[in-house]
């Protein structure tokens, strides 16, 4: 079953209107990125980060960023790539994911990630895009892809991917 929400989110791109000074999400690297990047690799077109707004507190819970991406065809494994006729592929690179303190351990970093990967696929029907990749930024980030689908590169321990193929099962209905 999946876990209620304790509010109702709205998941937009990061705006002037956003506190980033008062995201705290227990990693210095996130953080700082938050506090101090995200605004500069929005504004130069290098990534987009998108928030997670508690309504009912108007606050960040949290946030992830997009890019587009390339993948060498070797570096997948061959049952992925047996007829892509190029040496490499577009991707789509869920650059970062991370959860407020005060938001961790609901079960809400699965809103977050359901959110990206929703935005991925309806993106990919504009700008082609095999997969989403993400570097895991340690063993539990890797555990936690993992447990939503996640593969592994086969040469790199904390890169993984999912393919549009997957994510499409996720989102659109059966027919």
């Amino acid at each position: 079953m999946a876990p209620e929400l304790p509010f109702k989110p709205i998941f937009e791109p990061l705006g002037t209107q956003h506190d980033r000074a008062a995201f705290h999400c227990g990693n210095e690297s996130l953080d700082r990125y938050f506090h101090q990047q995200a605004g500069q690799d929005l504004r130069r077109h290098l990534a987009v980060p998108y928030v997670m707004v508690d309504t009912r507190a108007n606050t960040v819970a949290g946030y992830y960023t997009l890019t587009n991406y390339q993948v060498a065809v070797g570096e997948l494994p061959q049952e992925i790539t047996r007829r892509v006729p190029y040496t490499d592929v577009p991707a789509t690179l869920l650059g970062r994911l991370a959860l407020d303190l005060k938001y961790q351990g609901r079960g809400l970093a699965r809103f977050l990630l359901l959110d990206a990967l929703n935005r991925s696929f309806q993106n990919s029907s504009r700008v082609a895009s095999l997969a989403v990749v993400v570097d895991a930024i340690d063993d539990n980030a890797s555990s936690f892809y993992q447990h939503y689908g996640f593969i592994l590169f086969p040469n790199h321990p904390s890169r993984l991917f999912l393919t549009m193929n997957t994510i499409r099962k996720l989102f659109e209905p059966e027919n």
